[in-house]
């Protein structure tokens, strides 16, 4: 496996703890892939969301909003609801909507700007997820979100800007999660996944440093603390023993 090593040094320093080997060694088990396989493509769903939430929260008009919603449709009704397939889906990412930025928004235009480019990411790897799991014969079932992304949010500030400063770091810092589960969980795995993964390092390590930029844009003041704060609970959900494995989970139990 090859990959620069200079990528995955800022998110070491950025991230508070490193992945056990625990998680890795279960996570490498055959027996497990299909729900790393499955969790993954809901993960990147999620991602896709997160970041449509904040630009429909904050930066566009409502017709600009409702064509966001109709973009990441397709998705959810697979996830949620198995409908469609990889036809269905094929080259559904790759959209290209005029997007309003909403009046009087001073960081409107550059949420939107990389939020959108994240968005067609993301929903690029749930296709390319879905055509791993078809290739290797799992089949796609829901599974229960877990404690992961829920234990950073419940952190997050009740005003603004700050609550959506706090939103902006938790991205940060799931992307650099990610990131970092890809590269350790690689050199584990069949050859299909270990290149798959290392093709993700780079726009996760893009995608984490997005949200910092963002987040100390929208900041009217240092971000330092609030990042140190919030990556030492990351770092607890990381470390701190967990009955339910998935993909962010933390130490099994």
């Amino acid at each position: 496996m090859i990959y620069e090593q200079g990528l995955l040094e800022p998110i070491y320093a950025f991230l508070n703890c490193e992945t056990p080997e625990e998680w890795i060694e279960k996570a490498s088990r055959p027996e497990n892939l299909s729900i790393i396989l499955r969790d993954h493509m809901i993960c990147e769903l999620k991602a896709a969301q997160s970041a449509m939430f904040l630009i429909r929260k904050y930066a566009v008009d409502k017709p600009s909003a409702l064509q966001l919603s109709q973009w990441i449709k397709p998705y959810e009704e697979f996830a949620y609801k198995k409908m469609g397939d990889l036809n269905s889906l094929k080259g559904k990412s790759n959209v290209s909507k005029q997007i309003e930025v909403r009046a009087g928004s001073p960081y409107g235009q550059e949420l939107v700007d990389k939020m959108v480019l994240l968005i067609k990411e993301e929903l690029h790897h749930f296709y390319q997820v879905m055509e791993l799991m078809e290739k290797k014969q799992v089949e796609y079932e829901l599974i229960e979100a877990g404690r992961y992304a829920k234990g950073l949010l419940k952190h997050v500030t009740t005003f603004e800007p700050d609550a959506l400063v706090d939103k902006l770091i938790i991205g940060a810092l799931i992307e650099a999660r990610s990131c970092e589960r890809f590269a350790k969980l690689a050199p584990h795995l069949d050859e299909d996944l270990e290149k798959f993964y290392v093709s993700l390092l780079r726009s996760e390590a893009r995608h984490y440093q997005d949200y910092l930029t963002l987040a100390e844009l929208v900041s009217n003041k240092d971000i330092t603390e609030r990042v140190e704060f919030l990556a030492g609970v990351e770092a607890e959900l990381i470390m701190s023993p967990d009955e339910d494995f998935k993909f962010h989970s933390g130490m099994p139990s």
